[in-house]
């Protein structure tokens, strides 16, 4: 039976899902290639990812650690608290206040859930209704989009900045997209460190943006999700160690996927000091909670000090290792791109490889990276870059020889060759 059949026995919410499959068209390619990786002498025309925004440089360390947590619990094994048992929420408590948020929240702020997505979607659930807009300064991380407008039905109003100021967002470009959405706007997202550009924001930029939100009246959802992982010389500042209370409308979102290489794991963390919030967030826990085990594990994971201090020096050093790697070779190729301070990519700025300046042009050079030397970047209008013409670099998901041979290969293909 035909696909189109099939999907005529669906609902309408099934069919919509087929017709508009919720993953971008550089991710459909990234699970369609996987299966046939490079490899140097085996499959030396196989595929490279630079799309995925993974830690793949710590994997030994997390595994050895994870194998000496000792016994499982039987209670591990049981119902607990759908927003993530007391025990481990204490912990994250703990761990969070010291290690980044600057200050210490009380264990029943946090709700534990099955991943950042489902934080985001389950949190922005409960703060707007459908139809209502978020706003979310560009370049951006992809999956907002499908986290907040798949089943929340809300709108994200882009906020684009420009590369001429190196895509700083100013209060003006936000005044001017509320003005613009035709819609009532609920909420600001806003992520930092940076996904894509690496940027790591000032206490005095983030100040400013807590003023104007409290001004307007809007929620502010900080996505902090690459705190720990900061390489660069300026530090990062949490929101919550500016105020010495969040208030109603500020949340922060983290989760052990891109400090600590655990995309797999799915544990994502809210923290918000409005009761009304974590109440009805708990209220859909029940269809995005954390297993026993899992929260087990990592509990006892970030409860050793010595090996967290151990653990995040040496991530940090490989990070930077190969943000330096990477460097280079862009260098070498005369590639321009973004400098960065964080996290596991750089934004390249590819415009005069254009054959166009458009989003088709884009397109078109996206595709011929692609099929040309089987290397896959993240195009920007998946980021929703304003302009076309920038793609995104993850430099952490692969070994850094593999990675040095996509550049090479992504620079053969920009001068106008071949693999």
């Amino acid at each position: 039976m035909s696909r189109v059949a099939l999907s005529g026995s669906l609902s309408l919410r099934g069919r919509r899902l087929i017709d508009n499959p919720t993953l971008p068209e550089y991710l459909q390619e990234h699970f369609a290639r996987r299966a046939a990786p490079f490899h140097p002498q085996l499959r030396p025309s196989g595929y490279i990812p630079l799309c995925i925004a993974e830690n793949k440089l710590v994997g030994e360390l997390l595994l050895a650690k994870l194998d000496s947590c000792g016994p499982m619990p039987e209670a591990a094994l049981g119902y607990d608290s759908m927003l993530g048992s007391l025990a481990f929420r204490q912990a994250l408590a703990r761990f969070m206040g010291d290690r980044f948020l600057g200050r210490q929240f009380e264990p029943e702020q946090l709700a534990v859930l099955a991943g950042a997505g489902s934080v985001l979607e389950i949190l922005f659930h409960v703060l707007a209704d459908a139809g209502e807009g978020v706003l979310v300064p560009t370049p951006s991380y992809a999956g907002f989009w499908p986290d907040l407008e798949t089943r929340d039905a809300l709108a994200i109003v882009p906020v684009h900045t420009s590369s001429q100021d190196g895509f700083h967002l100013h209060t003006a470009q936000l005044d001017e997209a509320i003005a613009a959405a035709g819609r009532p706007v609920r909420a600001l997202l806003f992520t930092s460190p940076d996904n894509p550009t690496g940027r790591v924001y000032s206490a005095s930029e983030l100040e400013t943006l807590i003023r104007w939100a409290e001004e307007r009246g809007i929620h502010l959802v900080m996505d902090e999700i690459y705190a720990l992982s900061v390489f660069g010389q300026q530090g990062f500042i949490s929101a919550a160690s500016l105020r010495p209370l969040l208030g109603e409308r500020v949340h922060i979102v983290w989760a052990f996927s891109k400090d600590f290489g655990m995309s797999g794991a799915r544990v994502g963390v809210l923290v918000s000091e409005n009761e009304a919030v974590i109440e009805a967030v708990s209220s859909l826990s029940y269809w995005a909670c954390c297993s026993g085990p899992t929260q087990h594990l990592l509990g006892s994971m970030i409860a050793d000090e010595p090996w967290v201090d151990a653990y995040l020096d040496s991530m940090r050093r490989r990070l930077q290792r190969a943000y330096d790697e990477v460097c280079l070779a862009l260098d070498e190729f005369q590639i321009p791109y973004f400098p960065a301070s964080a996290g596991f990519f750089v934004l390249l700025d590819l415009r005069r490889f254009l054959a166009s300046p458009t989003w088709e042009g884009e397109h078109a050079l996206w595709q011929r990276i692609l099929q040309g030397v089987n290397v896959n970047l993240t195009p920007g209008a998946a980021c929703r870059v304003g302009e076309p013409g920038f793609m995104r670099l993850c430099f952490a998901g692969i070994e850094t020889p593999t990675l040095l041979h996509a550049v090479r290969a992504l620079g053969r293909v920009l001068a106008g060759g071949g693999r």
